[in-house]
């Protein structure tokens, strides 16, 4: 009987142990944007070619040296707009914020100037602050000669630095791969 008693004040603190350890948290992920709706948004009334890309090691290479971010994907997705010629590119693209990745699509005018920037998919818990348009838009109109400096050209967000910034380098790579691979 003192063997039961023991065994079962002994199991109550371990319990209580061990349960906060296998605590899981949930994955934050939404969507905003499906990549049609974002294409629609930027380019209204344009039709859509999916292209592609296939980057060679020295694109690679010419890219990160214009924008000082390394291209991850050697095959990006990339789609041609056209309005009775061609309007731009759509190109998706994933960069990571504090934690997970942020899918969003940039809008690039056949002179390589910023048209738009939407955000796809959000995964992060904070700093969602950057899907507001009103912080979006200072990319509009933006090349790859702008410095893209977080605070000066692209203002940053408080509680979201990682994203602003991350975003805001995505997009000058963005420009950059439309220089390299899509003129």
């Amino acid at each position: 009987m003192r063997t039961q008693s023991y065994l079962a004040h002994a199991l109550v603190p371990v319990t209580a142990i061990v349960a906060p350890v296998t605590i899981v948290q949930t994955a934050f992920c939404r969507e905003y944007l499906s990549v049609s709706q974002a294409q629609s948004a930027l380019f209204p009334g344009a039709q859509f070619t999916q292209q592609s890309i296939k980057l060679g090691s020295d694109q690679l290479k010419e890219i990160k040296q214009l924008s000082g971010v390394r291209q991850r994907d050697k095959s990006p997705q990339v789609w041609r707009a056209d309005r009775g010629g061609l309007a731009g590119w759509f190109i998706v693209d994933d960069v990571i914020g504090k934690h997970e990745y942020i899918t969003y699509g940039a809008a690039i005018s056949p002179q390589g100037k910023v048209i738009g920037v939407e955000v796809l998919v959000y995964r992060e818990t904070h700093g969602d602050e950057i899907l507001q348009e009103s912080w979006r838009r200072n990319f509009k109109g933006k090349d790859l000669g702008d410095k893209f400096a977080l605070d000066q050209d692209i203002p940053n967000i408080s509680g979201a630095t990682l994203s602003c910034r991350n975003v805001t380098d995505g997009v000058k790579r963005l420009l950059a791969l439309h220089k390299v691979a899509l003129r």
